[in-house]
């Protein structure tokens, strides 16, 4: 209860210092975030990044947990994520996040660790910058936020498909860079299904800690579930180096459609409210009675 109400009264702080409404007929631009131009040192180039804070950030002293978004562009994922931020912090379910959004240029060449098999060297000659694009996250992106945004307690990351590729490699070669995970339907066909094989020496390589790691996979099938399945059964037998939960959406979820819910789910699972409101549904809602006027 006492976090609903907190969530509420920052609602409505947001709210009241909300841009006047336009008059009628005309419109005016809906702000989502704040969206940045940052020279990267590591990449030689300018790149999007895009970030959202909780309602009442501006008003408040406390620190967030900062949510790294692999395809988050304003094109990308971003919007749909960034939504998932209001939510939490509407419900009050999870604690509210910073969401930054990381935007990609080409995503096989920038999320894919270089491959060992000839067939996928063949057919992907420019894959293989997972470790550059790592670098620009730690070096450039990281920085960056950390120095213009109340950020603490945790850090994580999340990415699905090829950006969920992104997670898993960045979690068994550099574990330190984030404290928590999610990899969403992660592409582990990639290279044959290298991290199936050298997930469990990698993982065994990593230091005791609290690290956690959501995992999961829809209906995609074939060497996908079976690179998941067999990092899942790795990761899973090392529970002093990461606490790990996987979710089978296969049921109920395709590869285009599963981001969002698993995504919603991690969320409910890293970040759970210490309190719920757990008072029963409003009697005009389950009775048929018609709402009280505001």
């Amino acid at each position: 209860m006492k976090r609903l109400l907190a969530a509420l009264a920052l609602l409505a702080a947001a709210c009241a210092s909300a841009p006047e409404a336009p008059a009628p007929g005309e419109g005016a631009p809906i702000r989502l975030g704040v969206s940045y131009t940052l020279h990267s040192q590591v990449l030689g180039e300018d790149r999007e990044i895009n970030v959202w804070t909780p309602p009442g950030y501006e008003e408040s002293d406390r620190r967030y947990t900062a949510l790294y978004l692999i395809d988050g562009g304003l094109d990308q994922d971003f919007p749909h994520i960034a939504g998932l931020g209001q939510f939490g912090a509407a419900s009050a379910t999870y604690d509210p996040l910073i969401i930054v959004g990381v935007k990609t240029g080409v995503r096989i060449a920038e999320l894919t660790p270089p491959a060992t098999d000839a067939r996928f060297q063949t057919a992907f000659p420019n894959a293989g910058g997972s470790a550059r694009f790592r670098a620009y996250l730690r070096d450039d992106v990281i920085p960056f936020v950390e120095a213009r945004y109340r950020t603490g307690g945790r850090r994580a990351i999340i990415g699905e498909s090829l950006g969920g590729l992104f997670i898993v490699d960045a979690f068994l070669n550099e574990p330190e860079l984030f404290d928590d995970y999610i990899a969403v339907s992660p592409s582990l066909w990639w290279d044959d299904r290298v991290f199936a094989r050298t997930a469990a020496q990698r993982v065994g390589r990593h230091a005791p800690s609290d690290r956690r790691l959501y995992l999961s996979i829809a209906n995609e099938g074939g060497t996908m579930l079976d690179g998941v399945a067999a990092v899942r059964d790795s990761l899973a037998a090392a529970p002093d180096r990461v606490t790990l939960r996987f979710s089978d959406r296969s049921a109920e979820e395709t590869h285009p459609t599963t981001f969002h819910p698993a995504a919603l789910d991690a969320l409910r699972w890293l970040y759970a409210a210490a309190e719920h409101d757990d008072r029963p549904a409003p009697w005009w809602l389950t009775e048929g009675g018609t709402p009280p006027a505001n």
